[in-house]
């Protein structure tokens, strides 16, 4: 499974970043941050972020998928979107 999150989208809430500890606060430009994330443009948004998601780390995941009141954040399951 992997994480999308696209910086420009998201508002700021950081409900996402008490979901799961992959995603940080940036308090100085009010987004949040995805750790270790790399660059990516593929499918959607102009600053998006990607990152390979360890089994252990796909439920909170989606769970901060699922918090985002402004789908800043994508999981995929091969090509599958599944949040």
């Amino acid at each position: 499974m992997r994480i999308e999150y696209d910086r420009d989208t998201c508002i700021g809430m950081f409900q996402c970043t008490v979901e799961w500890d992959g995603l940080a606060e940036d308090n100085d430009a009010g987004k949040a941050v995805l750790t270790d994330g790399a660059a990516s443009d593929r499918d959607w948004g102009s600053d998006v972020r990607v990152r390979e998601l360890p089994s252990d780390a796909e439920l909170d995941a989606k769970f901060a998928a699922r918090s985002c009141p402004v789908d800043a954040i994508r999981v995929y399951d091969g090509d599958e979107r599944v949040v």
